[in-house]
C-alpha cells in the first residue's frame, strides 16, 4: 500500500489554478487555460469571475456578467483548502469587487509563481467602470504578480508609453514595466508590430531576449493571449525557469494558431490539441 502511495505521489502533476473568466465559445478565457493545463500535463482547477458570451445580433460585441464577489470567495476557499498550491494564473476579473475578494485571497498565502495575464479593458462596459477596473487591476493584483503577459495595449497602458511601433519600442515597454511591478515580463507584439515575424519580448531584470516566431496570418486569433499565459503558468508549475516556460509557450501558441479552428463567428479561435495535429472537424 505504502509503495503505491509512494508511486502515486511521484507521478502526480503539478496542480495549476486559474481564475478567470468563462467566454461562451470556447476559445478563450478559462475553457482555453484548462485545455492548456491539460495538454502541457498539468492539472487544471478553475475559479470562474464572470460570464462572458458574444451577442451575434450585435456585431459579436462582449455580454458580460459578472459573479457574485461572495460566489468567488467561496469557489476560492474551496479550491485553497483542497490544493496545496503555489502557482496560479490570473486572468480576466471584470470589476473592482471581483479584484477586491480575489487579492485578498492572493494575499492570504504566498505564491511561487503568479501569472498575470493583465486585461485592462473590456468591451461593452461603460468606461467609467472600465477606468476603475484598470485602476484596481494595476493598484491590487499587479504588485502580486511574478510574471505578468501584457499584450501591445496593455504594454503602452502599463509603461505609460505613447506607442510602441518598433521591437525597441517593446524592449523599452518591457523594461518599464518590470521596473514598476517587479516582475518577469513578456510583452506581446504579436501581430501588431510590422514585419514577417511575432515578435515577444521577454525581460526579467537581467536578460532581455526577443522571441521570435513566423507569423501565421495577420489577424488576432481568440484565445492566444489566454494560452499562451496559461503556458507560461503550466510551465513554470512543472519546475521551469521563466524563460524556457516563455519559449516553451510561444512555440505552444504558434502550433496552435497555425491549426486554429473556425466557426460562424467572425473570428477563429485557438487549437490547444497535440502540437503537430489540428482538429478533426
Amino acid at each position: 500500500m505504502s509503495a503505491n502511495t509512494s508511486t502515486s505521489a511521484a507521478s502526480a502533476p503539478a496542480v495549476t489554478l486559474t481564475i478567470a473568466g468563462s467566454e461562451a465559445t470556447g476559445g478563450a478565457g478559462a475553457q482555453a487555460d484548462l485545455k492548456t493545463f491539460q495538454e502541457l500535463g498539468v492539472y487544471g482547477i478553475t475559479a470562474l469571475t464572470c460570464i462572458v458570451s458574444f451577442d451575434p445580433n450585435d456585431s459579436w460585441n462582449h455580454r458580460f456578467v459578472p459573479v457574485d464577489p461572495q460566489v468567488i470567495t467561496d469557489q476560492l476557499e474551496a479550491i485553497m483548502t483542497a490544493y496545496d498550491l503555489d502557482t496560479v494564473k490570473i486572468g480576466m476579473l471584470g470589476t473592482p469587487a471581483t479584484i477586491d475578494v480575489v487579492a485578498k485571497a492572493l494575499q492570504s498565502q504566498d505564491w511561487k509563481n503568479l501569472v498575470l495575464d493583465p486585461v485592462l479593458i473590456c468591451k461593452g462596459q461603460e468606461p467609467g467602470a472600465a477606468l476603475d477596473t484598470d485602476k484596481a487591476l494595476k493598484a491590487q493584483i499587479l504588485p502580486l504578480a511574478t510574471f505578468v503577459t501584457p499584450n501591445h495595449f496593455e504594454s503602452m497602458s502599463l509603461s505609460g508609453m505613447d506607442s510602441i511601433e518598433t521591437v525597441e519600442d517593446l524592449q523599452e515597454a518591457a523594461r518599464r514595466i518590470h521596473e514598476a511591478s517587479g516582475a518577469v515580463v513578456l510583452a506581446k507584439g504579436g501581430v501588431r508590430l510590422e514585419g514577417d515575424d511575432a515578435v515577444d519580448v521577454f525581460y526579467d531584470g537581467e536578460t532581455m531576449e526577443v522571441l521570435r516566431a513566423p507569423k501565421v496570418g495577420e489577424v488576432a486569433v481568440s484565445g492566444a493571449g489566454c494560452t499562451l499565459a496559461a503556458a507560461i503558468t503550466a510551465e513554470l508549475g512543472k519546475g521551469a525557469t521563466p524563460l524556457e516556460a516563455a519559449k516553451t509557450a510561444k512555440a505552444f501558441v504558434t502550433e496552435g494558431i497555425r491549426n486554429r479552428v473556425s466557426s460562424n463567428a467572425p473570428f477563429d479561435a485557438l487549437w490547444q490539441g497535440n502540437a503537430g495535429q489540428g482538429p478533426a472537424l
